[in-house]
């Protein structure tokens, strides 16, 4: 596929191949130095692709860049991520949110080792068979891991296509229209998905940014359509949002001489597999009176002081109590030492308990 030159007086991108032609000229000077990222020369490494991709889940690359270069020093491929502790790898995630990616994570590791010795499958349908994979990771890793063909849907991709096509209806009822203008320029690229994937990542990323889109640096500007119309700030347009759900509960400083009590969260609950202070159930504040105290723990003090967390789909305040606690412990319970104990490993909404918790 050959280079073409830009004329400013001319749509040079209107048909798909001077589209990909063009993006592809512009990734080779402008892509963003990635760790997870292989060389130019070099196939790319698929753990570090479904790695990444996995962290990138609603989550920016400047906040995942530490966890992966963390991660790989921890467990450098498949096979020792797959023989990890699952509890280790809870804490090493603490922070980055949405936990239950940590546990799919680790169970997909076992998954390819155990099914697939250790080798990542390259087709999307076997792809999305694996624990944690849906429709946008298995194809972004089969395009950017495998360069296999796949049309690839995220955030700074949706945004830039919307623009370029000028695909008006609001988000997310305009998600199957902006795949299927997608697909036409992904089966343009040939045998270069994974880069064309990747340059329009960056585009959206560097480029085609919200609110304030630095068009006249942008490779394709000459054929996006919303320019044409002088509405590109204004798409992708989205619903407005509902007003979260509030919810609360109360949450438990139970101490014992310098150690406190830590309970780990259920899997099926929201920060579930990772360890945090015990609590109630989280209702609406609508039914805050008729909650009930767990059983085993014993009020000592009303702290007078609440933690306030806002989740994707709800805000949350947990109100502190001071407790004691009966014996025996469930099993999910454990004692830290307040001294050594590292509160990083605690996930955001519990390390504002940490904070509260040894000052009162």
């Amino acid at each position: 596929m050959s280079a073409r030159k830009s004329n400013p007086s001319i749509d040079k991108t209107e048909k798909p191949h001077d589209f990909v032609t063009a993006m592809l000229d512009w990734y080779a000077q402008h892509k963003r130095p990635i760790p997870w990222r292989s060389p130019q020369e070099q196939h790319p490494n698929p753990y570090h692709v479904w790695l990444s991709e996995i962290m990138c889940q609603q989550t920016t690359v400047g906040a995942v860049v530490p966890y992966f270069l963390k991660f790989i020093a921890l467990w450098p491929d498949i096979f020792a991520l797959a023989k990890a502790d699952r509890d280790q790898i809870m804490q090493e995630w603490a922070g980055l949110g949405y936990y239950a990616r940590a546990r799919n994570l680790h169970q997909c590791a076992q998954t390819i080792v155990k099914d697939y010795n250790g080798v990542f499958p390259s087709t999307q349908s076997e792809l999305k068979t694996l624990p944690g994979i849906g429709e946008y990771t298995s194809a972004a890793i089969a395009a950017i891991a495998f360069n296999r063909p796949a049309t690839v849907v995220d955030g700074n991709i949706e945004r830039v296509m919307t623009r370029f096509c000028a695909i008006t209806d609001p988000l997310p009822q305009s998600k199957p229209a902006i795949k299927r203008h997608a697909s036409v320029y992904f089966s343009a690229a040939d045998d270069r998905c994974g880069d064309f994937a990747q340059s329009l990542m960056d585009l959206g990323a560097a480029i085609c940014i919200p609110k304030t889109p630095k068009c006249t640096m942008c490779p394709v500007h000459y054929g996006c359509k919303a320019r044409k119309m002088g509405v590109e700030a204004s798409l992708p347009a989205k619903k407005k949002k509902a007003a979260n759900p509030q919810k609360f509960g109360y949450v438990y400083w139970i101490k014992k001489d310098d150690q406190v009590l830590l309970q780990q969260r259920p899997d099926t609950e929201m920060l579930g597999g990772m360890h945090g202070f015990p609590c109630t159930d989280w209702v609406h504040k609508s039914d805050k009176e008729n909650i009930v105290t767990p059983e085993n723990i014993i009020i000592n003090e009303d702290l007078d002081v609440s933690i306030f967390h806002s989740f994707t789909h709800f805000d949350l305040e947990l109100h502190l109590m001071r407790a004691s606690i009966e014996k025996p412990l469930k099993p999910d319970m454990k004692w830290v030492s307040i001294q050594d104990f590292k509160p990083d490993t605690l996930p955001t909404l519990f390390k504002k308990v940490w904070s509260l918790g040894i000052t009162h």
